[in-house]
Protein backbone atom coordinates (compact mmCIF):
# COMPACT_ATOMS: atom_id res chain seq x y z
CA UNK A 1 0.00 0.00 0.00
CA UNK A 2 2.96 2.32 -0.38
CA UNK A 3 1.59 3.79 -3.63
CA UNK A 4 -1.30 5.40 -1.80
CA UNK A 5 0.90 8.11 -0.29
CA UNK A 6 2.01 9.24 -3.78
CA UNK A 7 -1.53 10.19 -4.76
CA UNK A 8 -3.04 13.42 -3.46
CA UNK A 9 -5.03 12.92 -0.25
CA UNK A 10 -8.13 14.65 -1.62
CA UNK A 11 -8.03 12.36 -4.66
CA UNK A 12 -7.88 9.32 -2.39
CA UNK A 13 -10.85 10.58 -0.39
CA UNK A 14 -12.82 11.11 -3.59
CA UNK A 15 -11.93 7.61 -4.76
CA UNK A 16 -13.05 6.12 -1.46
CA UNK A 17 -16.35 8.02 -1.61
CA UNK A 18 -16.89 6.89 -5.21
CA UNK A 19 -16.20 3.25 -4.37
CA UNK A 20 -18.66 3.38 -1.49
CA UNK A 21 -21.32 4.88 -3.78
CA UNK A 22 -20.81 2.01 -6.22
CA UNK A 23 -20.79 -0.63 -3.45
CA UNK A 24 -23.92 0.76 -1.78
CA UNK A 25 -25.70 1.06 -5.13
CA UNK A 26 -24.92 -2.49 -6.18
CA UNK A 27 -25.68 -4.10 -2.83
CA UNK A 28 -29.07 -2.39 -2.92
CA UNK A 29 -29.59 -3.54 -6.51
CA UNK A 30 -28.87 -7.10 -5.42
CA UNK A 31 -31.49 -6.85 -2.67
CA UNK A 32 -34.03 -5.34 -5.07
CA UNK A 33 -33.35 -8.12 -7.54
CA UNK A 34 -34.10 -10.72 -4.88
CA UNK A 35 -37.31 -8.80 -4.07
CA UNK A 36 -38.25 -8.85 -7.78
CA UNK A 37 -38.16 -5.05 -8.08
CA UNK A 38 -35.19 -5.16 -10.46
CA UNK A 39 -35.61 -7.27 -13.56
CA UNK A 40 -33.46 -9.19 -16.01
CA UNK A 41 -29.93 -10.53 -15.62
CA UNK A 42 -27.90 -8.47 -13.16
CA UNK A 43 -24.09 -8.59 -13.07
CA UNK A 44 -22.58 -6.86 -10.04
CA UNK A 45 -19.03 -5.50 -9.85
CA UNK A 46 -18.68 -5.82 -6.06
CA UNK A 47 -14.96 -6.19 -5.42
CA UNK A 48 -13.97 -4.35 -8.60
CA UNK A 49 -14.99 -0.82 -7.67
CA UNK A 50 -11.39 0.39 -7.58
CA UNK A 51 -10.93 0.16 -11.33
CA UNK A 52 -14.13 2.03 -12.18
CA UNK A 53 -13.36 4.79 -9.66
CA UNK A 54 -9.68 5.26 -10.55
CA UNK A 55 -10.33 5.38 -14.30
CA UNK A 56 -13.61 7.28 -14.60
CA UNK A 57 -12.84 9.94 -11.99
CA UNK A 58 -10.01 11.17 -14.21
CA UNK A 59 -12.24 11.67 -17.23
CA UNK A 60 -14.27 14.61 -18.52
CA UNK A 61 -17.86 14.59 -19.69
CA UNK A 62 -16.68 14.80 -23.31
CA UNK A 63 -14.58 11.64 -22.90
CA UNK A 64 -16.52 8.62 -24.12
CA UNK A 65 -16.81 5.52 -21.92
CA UNK A 66 -18.08 2.15 -23.11
CA UNK A 67 -18.82 -0.75 -20.78
CA UNK A 68 -19.96 -4.35 -21.01
CA UNK A 69 -22.48 -6.40 -19.08
CA UNK A 70 -21.03 -5.40 -15.66
CA UNK A 71 -21.60 -1.69 -16.11
CA UNK A 72 -23.16 -0.13 -13.01
CA UNK A 73 -19.87 0.90 -11.41
CA UNK A 74 -18.56 2.56 -14.56
CA UNK A 75 -21.79 4.52 -15.02
CA UNK A 76 -21.86 5.68 -11.40
CA UNK A 77 -18.17 6.66 -11.41
CA UNK A 78 -18.64 8.59 -14.68
CA UNK A 79 -21.36 10.68 -13.05
CA UNK A 80 -24.68 9.03 -13.89
CA UNK A 81 -27.40 10.22 -11.46
CA UNK A 82 -28.13 7.42 -8.98
CA UNK A 83 -31.88 7.95 -9.12
CA UNK A 84 -32.08 7.68 -12.88
CA UNK A 85 -29.69 4.71 -12.93
CA UNK A 86 -31.76 2.90 -10.30
CA UNK A 87 -34.99 3.75 -12.13
CA UNK A 88 -33.56 2.21 -15.29
CA UNK A 89 -32.80 -1.04 -13.49
CA UNK A 90 -36.32 -1.02 -12.07
CA UNK A 91 -37.85 -0.50 -15.53
CA UNK A 92 -39.25 2.94 -14.70
CA UNK A 93 -39.89 5.75 -17.16
CA UNK A 94 -37.54 8.11 -15.32
CA UNK A 95 -34.60 5.82 -16.01
CA UNK A 96 -31.58 6.73 -18.09
CA UNK A 97 -33.18 4.96 -21.07
CA UNK A 98 -36.78 5.52 -20.00
CA UNK A 99 -36.81 2.09 -18.39
CA UNK A 100 -36.41 0.26 -21.67
CA UNK A 101 -32.72 -0.62 -21.54
CA UNK A 102 -32.09 -2.19 -18.17
CA UNK A 103 -28.83 -3.22 -16.56
CA UNK A 104 -26.88 -4.20 -19.66
CA UNK A 105 -27.92 -1.22 -21.80
CA UNK A 106 -27.24 1.78 -19.59
CA UNK A 107 -26.54 5.03 -21.45
CA UNK A 108 -25.92 8.52 -20.02
CA UNK A 109 -24.91 10.78 -22.90
CA UNK A 110 -24.76 13.89 -20.71
CA UNK A 111 -21.84 12.44 -18.77
CA UNK A 112 -20.16 10.67 -21.69
CA UNK A 113 -21.26 7.19 -20.71
CA UNK A 114 -22.15 6.01 -24.19
CA UNK A 115 -23.35 2.57 -23.39
CA UNK A 116 -23.12 -0.89 -22.00
CA UNK A 117 -23.65 -4.09 -23.93
CA UNK A 118 -24.19 -7.76 -23.29
CA UNK A 119 -22.19 -8.62 -26.41
CA UNK A 120 -18.78 -9.67 -25.10
CA UNK A 121 -16.18 -7.42 -26.74
CA UNK A 122 -18.82 -5.70 -28.87
CA UNK A 123 -18.07 -2.37 -27.21
CA UNK A 124 -14.42 -2.23 -28.31
CA UNK A 125 -14.94 -1.22 -31.97
CA UNK A 126 -17.52 1.35 -30.81
CA UNK A 127 -14.88 3.01 -28.66
CA UNK A 128 -12.59 3.22 -31.67
CA UNK A 129 -15.33 5.10 -33.50
CA UNK A 130 -15.63 7.67 -30.71
CA UNK A 131 -11.85 8.05 -30.58
CA UNK A 132 -11.71 8.64 -34.34
CA UNK A 133 -14.56 11.17 -34.12
CA UNK A 134 -12.79 13.11 -31.35
CA UNK A 135 -9.63 13.35 -33.40
CA UNK A 136 -11.51 14.38 -36.55
CA UNK A 137 -13.11 17.18 -34.53
CA UNK A 138 -9.73 18.42 -33.31
CA UNK A 139 -10.52 17.58 -29.68
CA UNK A 140 -8.17 16.07 -27.11
CA UNK A 141 -11.03 13.93 -25.77
CA UNK A 142 -10.38 10.21 -25.44
CA UNK A 143 -12.46 7.05 -25.54
CA UNK A 144 -12.21 4.43 -22.81
CA UNK A 145 -13.55 0.90 -23.13
CA UNK A 146 -13.89 -1.63 -20.30
CA UNK A 147 -13.93 -5.36 -20.99
CA UNK A 148 -13.08 -8.65 -19.32
CA UNK A 149 -10.34 -11.10 -20.17
CA UNK A 150 -12.83 -13.33 -22.02
CA UNK A 151 -13.35 -10.61 -24.65
CA UNK A 152 -9.68 -10.79 -25.56
CA UNK A 153 -10.25 -14.20 -27.19
CA UNK A 154 -12.76 -12.66 -29.63
CA UNK A 155 -11.48 -11.77 -33.07
CA UNK A 156 -12.78 -8.23 -32.88
CA UNK A 157 -10.37 -7.49 -30.03
CA UNK A 158 -7.33 -8.14 -32.22
CA UNK A 159 -8.92 -6.33 -35.16
CA UNK A 160 -9.58 -3.32 -32.94
CA UNK A 161 -6.07 -3.24 -31.50
CA UNK A 162 -4.67 -3.43 -35.01
CA UNK A 163 -6.80 -0.48 -36.21
CA UNK A 164 -6.18 1.55 -33.05
CA UNK A 165 -2.42 1.29 -33.42
CA UNK A 166 -2.48 1.72 -37.21
CA UNK A 167 -4.45 4.97 -36.92
CA UNK A 168 -2.92 5.99 -33.55
CA UNK A 169 -6.36 6.55 -32.05
CA UNK A 170 -6.87 8.14 -28.60
CA UNK A 171 -8.49 5.02 -27.16
CA UNK A 172 -7.65 3.44 -23.81
CA UNK A 173 -8.35 -0.27 -23.47
CA UNK A 174 -9.03 -1.20 -19.84
CA UNK A 175 -9.24 -4.92 -19.14
CA UNK A 176 -10.81 -5.91 -15.84
CA UNK A 177 -9.26 -9.33 -15.53
CA UNK A 178 -11.00 -11.20 -12.72
CA UNK A 179 -9.65 -14.56 -13.89
CA UNK A 180 -12.96 -15.90 -15.18
CA UNK A 181 -14.75 -15.60 -18.50
CA UNK A 182 -18.25 -16.08 -17.05
CA UNK A 183 -17.65 -19.45 -15.31
CA UNK A 184 -14.44 -20.49 -17.08
CA UNK A 185 -10.98 -19.84 -15.58
CA UNK A 186 -8.49 -18.14 -17.86
CA UNK A 187 -6.24 -21.22 -17.88
CA UNK A 188 -9.02 -23.19 -19.63
CA UNK A 189 -9.33 -20.91 -22.65
CA UNK A 190 -5.84 -19.54 -23.32
CA UNK A 191 -2.16 -20.24 -22.72
CA UNK A 192 -1.36 -16.51 -22.40
CA UNK A 193 -1.60 -15.66 -18.71
CA UNK A 194 -1.56 -11.86 -18.99
CA UNK A 195 -3.80 -9.87 -21.32
CA UNK A 196 -1.05 -7.27 -21.60
CA UNK A 197 1.08 -9.92 -23.31
CA UNK A 198 -1.61 -10.63 -25.92
CA UNK A 199 -0.97 -7.20 -27.49
CA UNK A 200 2.84 -7.54 -27.36
CA UNK A 201 3.26 -7.47 -31.18
CA UNK A 202 1.59 -4.05 -31.41
CA UNK A 203 3.29 -0.69 -30.76
CA UNK A 204 1.26 0.52 -27.80
CA UNK A 205 2.06 0.92 -24.10
CA UNK A 206 0.73 -1.98 -22.05
CA UNK A 207 0.71 -2.37 -18.31
CA UNK A 208 -0.66 -4.81 -15.74
CA UNK A 209 -1.54 -3.52 -12.27
CA UNK A 210 -3.25 -4.78 -9.13
CA UNK A 211 -6.83 -3.64 -9.65
CA UNK A 212 -7.52 -3.99 -5.93
CA UNK A 213 -4.99 -1.21 -5.26
CA UNK A 214 -6.93 1.85 -6.41
CA UNK A 215 -3.95 4.22 -6.14
CA UNK A 216 -1.91 2.00 -8.47
CA UNK A 217 -4.73 2.02 -11.02
CA UNK A 218 -5.02 5.80 -10.72
CA UNK A 219 -1.30 6.34 -11.25
CA UNK A 220 -0.99 3.94 -14.18
CA UNK A 221 -4.08 5.25 -15.95
CA UNK A 222 -3.06 8.88 -15.39
CA UNK A 223 0.11 8.42 -17.44
CA UNK A 224 -1.68 6.59 -20.25
CA UNK A 225 -4.44 9.19 -20.31
CA UNK A 226 -2.00 12.10 -20.61
CA UNK A 227 -0.25 10.33 -23.45
CA UNK A 228 -3.52 9.75 -25.32
CA UNK A 229 -4.56 13.39 -24.89
CA UNK A 230 -1.25 14.45 -26.46
CA UNK A 231 -2.19 12.46 -29.56
CA UNK A 232 0.34 9.67 -28.99
CA UNK A 233 -2.08 6.83 -29.64
CA UNK A 234 -3.76 3.98 -27.78
CA UNK A 235 -2.73 2.03 -24.69
CA UNK A 236 -3.86 -1.02 -22.74
CA UNK A 237 -4.20 -1.23 -18.98
CA UNK A 238 -4.87 -4.66 -17.48
CA UNK A 239 -6.27 -4.54 -13.94
CA UNK A 240 -6.23 -7.77 -11.96
CA UNK A 241 -9.44 -7.83 -9.94
CA UNK A 242 -11.53 -10.25 -7.92
CA UNK A 243 -15.32 -10.15 -8.04
CA UNK A 244 -16.68 -10.95 -4.62
CA UNK A 245 -20.02 -12.13 -6.04
CA UNK A 246 -20.87 -14.69 -8.71
CA UNK A 247 -21.01 -14.00 -12.43
CA UNK A 248 -24.64 -12.90 -12.14
CA UNK A 249 -26.91 -12.19 -9.20
CA UNK A 250 -28.22 -15.58 -8.08
CA UNK A 251 -25.22 -17.49 -9.45
CA UNK A 252 -24.60 -20.55 -7.19
CA UNK A 253 -20.88 -19.83 -7.70
CA UNK A 254 -19.82 -23.47 -7.44
CA UNK A 255 -17.04 -23.19 -10.01
CA UNK A 256 -14.52 -21.48 -7.71
CA UNK A 257 -13.46 -21.70 -4.10
CA UNK A 258 -15.39 -19.64 -1.57
CA UNK A 259 -13.70 -16.40 -0.58
CA UNK A 260 -12.51 -16.62 3.02
CA UNK A 261 -12.95 -13.69 5.38
CA UNK A 262 -9.19 -13.14 5.29
CA UNK A 263 -9.10 -13.14 1.49
CA UNK A 264 -12.02 -10.74 1.33
CA UNK A 265 -10.22 -8.31 3.64
CA UNK A 266 -7.08 -8.57 1.53
CA UNK A 267 -8.72 -8.27 -1.89
CA UNK A 268 -11.53 -5.81 -1.18
CA UNK A 269 -10.33 -2.47 -2.70
CA UNK A 270 -12.47 -0.41 -0.32
CA UNK A 271 -11.16 -2.06 2.84
CA UNK A 272 -7.63 -1.91 1.47
CA UNK A 273 -7.81 1.84 0.80
CA UNK A 274 -9.38 2.47 4.20
CA UNK A 275 -6.54 0.62 5.90
CA UNK A 276 -4.02 2.67 3.92
CA UNK A 277 -5.83 5.86 4.90
CA UNK A 278 -5.72 5.03 8.58
CA UNK A 279 -2.04 4.11 8.38
CA UNK A 280 -1.17 7.34 6.50
CA UNK A 281 -3.35 9.51 8.74
CA UNK A 282 -5.67 11.02 6.12
CA UNK A 283 -8.54 8.87 7.39
CA UNK A 284 -9.55 9.05 11.04
CA UNK A 285 -12.52 6.72 11.39
CA UNK A 286 -15.06 9.47 11.95
CA UNK A 287 -15.74 9.91 8.24
CA UNK A 288 -19.18 8.96 6.94
CA UNK A 289 -18.34 7.75 3.43
CA UNK A 290 -20.32 4.54 3.78
CA UNK A 291 -23.35 5.96 5.58
CA UNK A 292 -23.54 8.93 3.19
CA UNK A 293 -23.43 6.58 0.22
CA UNK A 294 -26.14 4.31 1.62
CA UNK A 295 -28.37 7.29 2.40
CA UNK A 296 -27.92 8.61 -1.14
CA UNK A 297 -28.79 5.21 -2.57
CA UNK A 298 -31.96 5.00 -0.46
CA UNK A 299 -32.99 8.39 -1.85
CA UNK A 300 -32.37 6.99 -5.33
CA UNK A 301 -34.58 3.97 -4.60
CA UNK A 302 -37.39 6.21 -3.31
CA UNK A 303 -37.13 8.40 -6.39
CA UNK A 304 -37.11 5.40 -8.72
CA UNK A 305 -40.16 3.85 -7.06
CA UNK A 306 -42.05 7.12 -7.53
CA UNK A 307 -41.29 7.14 -11.25
CA UNK A 308 -44.10 5.63 -13.37
CA UNK A 309 -43.61 2.65 -15.63
CA UNK A 310 -43.33 3.42 -19.35
CA UNK A 311 -46.78 3.54 -20.95
CA UNK A 312 -45.72 0.77 -23.34
CA UNK A 313 -45.30 -1.76 -20.49
CA UNK A 314 -48.40 -3.97 -20.11
CA UNK A 315 -50.21 -3.67 -16.78
CA UNK A 316 -49.56 -7.31 -15.84
CA UNK A 317 -45.80 -6.76 -16.08
CA UNK A 318 -45.68 -3.70 -13.85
Amino acid sequence: MTTAVSVDTQVLRDLLATMWRIRAFEERVGALKRADEVHGLIHLSIGGEGVAAAVCRQLRDDDAVYSGHRAHGHAVAKGAPLGRAMAELMGRGGGLCQGMGGSMHLVDVAHGFLGATGVVGGNIPLALGSALAARQQGSDAVAVVFFGDGAVQAGLFTESVNLATLWRLPVLLVCENNGFAEFTPRSAHTTVERVSDVVAPYPLPRQTVDGNEVADVWTAFSGLLARARRGEGPALLECLTHRLRGHYEGDPDRYREAVSAEDRQRKDPILRLQRAGHEAGWLTGSESFESDARAEVEEAVTWARSSPFPSSVPEELR
